[in-house]
Parts: structure tokens; C-alpha cells; sequence
């Protein structure tokens, strides 16, 4: 009592109601039943929105595992997808037998590192030599086309994209399947443009622009891009077309490694016989 009577006289009033006022409280909830149950309910909803609060944070931290086990799980279906295999046909006489080989498998990475404001972008993935990488393997979004490795190390890989006044992809029009080269100007990340697409068919606003399949990197029906505007270039026998880019490389995060299986045959092939790609 004494030491309260010291409180009391220092004038630490504040101290004094708040011990009233939980006792206000204790007394109410104890001798009046309707008083005493909304104040309960008022105390769970306090202590709902608490747990409410943590079960969101902690549910957010918990998307970056579910979103890579769900890219590891879509990269194992583009593998099994038709377009990753190549059908051998043998026919001797009556007898017909048709096996499937793999081409094309995917593995999932993740971008650490992106710029599409430059003239020369480029991007980071997190996977490297030690897990398969090499230069000259394609890049693809969840969206479309995104570029091509071009160095490794252990652990990480630099890739060129599209938006790289070096990048050249082979693409066509989807509904025509008329072949032109992916290009990029410079200006726009949402933008690029389709060069040697020749007048002798109509090319439309909308029409689908994907991967040729004639270079090695990208599969056949990979998406690039629709068709916002297709001008005839008089003299030339060519368009001049700009497409609206199917990839959002201000959002990218996570993409595939495509190793195409055939590749080191091709190059080789390729090489004795004076060609390229």
C-alpha cells in the first residue's frame, strides 16, 4: 500500500487507470453474462485477424516453393508434348514401324537478373554447366520466346533475348506458315519486328507469329508474337511488320532451358557442308 501511495503521489496516474480500468473490465465480464460475451467475441476477433495476418505472410513465403514445383512439373510436360519427339518411318514391303525419339526437353530455371530498357539487354538464370547448360540452348517463357544462352558458368548462364539488336530468330506465321526473322529496333520491350516476310502472301492484323522450327534452338509452334501492323515495302517484295511480343520481359521470373537433343548432329552436319543456321 505504501509503495502504490508513492506511485499515487509521483502522479503516475496513467499507471493507476489502466490497473482500474482492467479491473472495470474483469468485474463486468464476471457479473453480467451479455456484457462479458461481447467482450469474449471482441477478443477473438482481435486474436482471428492476428493469426488471419500471419497465415497470409506465411502463405506468401510458401508461393515461391508451390511456384517451382509447379514450373518443375510444366517443364516434364512440354517434354512429353508431340512436338519434343521426332517419328522415324520404316517401311519395308507391308511391314510399317514408327518410333519416337525424344528432342526437345526442358528444365526450369529462374531469372536473378533482367534489363529490357537498353539496346543490348540481357538476363541470368540461375542454372548452369553443372546442370546441363550450354551456349546456344533456348530460352522460353510460360508466355513464348525469350532468347538463347550464350555463357555459362557452374552455376548460372547469360542469356540474349529478343530484345538484343544481335538477336535473330527464325518465326512464321502461323496461319501461312510463311518464314521471317525476328528482330528487334531498339525502342519498345512490348514491340518487335518480323523482317523477309515476303508479299506474295497477305499478312494480317492478329495473325499468330511463332517459332519456324527451321533453326535449332526453338521448337516448332513456340509463341512469339501477334501482328499489330503489316505495311508493304514497295520495291522490296517484303513487309515491314511489328508484332506485340507474347513474353513480358518486364515480369519475367520463371522460363526453360530447351536442350534440343540433335543439336551437336546438326551443327556437324551442318559444318561439312558449308552451312549455318
Amino acid at each position: 500500500m505504501y509503495r502504490l501511495w508513492q506511485i499515487l503521489r509521483r502522479g503516475d496516474y496513467i499507471i493507476v487507470f489502466v490497473l482500474l480500468v482492467v479491473a472495470a473490465v474483469v468485474m463486468m465480464t464476471q457479473s453480467t453474462y451479455y456484457q462479458g460475451s461481447r467482450i469474449v467475441v471482441w477478443a477473438n476477433g482481435v486474436a482471428g485477424g492476428w493469426y488471419q495476418g500471419v497465415g497470409s505472410i506465411g502463405g506468401y513465403f510458401g508461393l515461391k516453393a508451390e511456384n517451382d514445383r509447379l514450373a518443375a512439373e510444366n517443364a516434364a510436360l512440354k517434354a512429353r508434348m508431340e512436338e519434343s519427339y521426332i517419328s522415324y518411318t520404316d517401311s519395308v514391303f507391308t511391314v510399317a514401324d514408327t518410333t519416337y525419339r525424344q528432342r526437345y526437353t526442358y528444365q526450369e530455371a529462374r531469372v536473378i537478373k533482367n534489363s529490357w530498357t537498353q539496346q543490348n539487354n540481357y538476363l541470368m538464370i540461375n542454372k548452369g554447366s553443372r546442370h546441363g547448360v550450354e551456349p546456344d540452348m533456348a530460352i522460353i517463357s510460360p508466355s513464348g520466346i525469350v532468347g538463347v544462352v550464350v555463357a555459362v558458368s557452374s552455376n548460372f548462364s547469360t542469356v540474349m533475348p529478343v530484345l538484343h539488336s544481335d538477336s535473330r530468330n527464325s518465326v512464321k506465321v502461323k496461319r501461312t506458315g510463311v518464314s521471317g526473322s525476328l528482330v528487334w529496333d531498339g525502342k519498345n520491350y512490348q514491340y518487335a519486328q518480323i523482317e523477309d516476310i515476303t508479299t506474295a502472301y497477305a499478312i494480317n492484323e492478329g495473325d499468330t507469329i511463332v517459332a519456324s522450327g527451321q533453326a535449332n534452338d526453338f521448337p516448332e509452334g513456340v509463341l512469339a508474337g501477334y501482328v499489330v501492323s503489316a505495311e508493304a515495302d514497295q520495291g522490296s517484295g517484303f513487309y515491314r511488320v511489328t508484332i506485340r511480343l507474347a513474353t513480358d520481359f518486364n515480369k519475367l521470373d520463371h522460363v526453360y532451358v530447351v536442350n534440343n537433343h540433335f543439336h551437336n548432329e546438326q551443327q556437324q552436319l551442318l559444318a561439312k557442308t558449308g552451312g549455318s543456321e
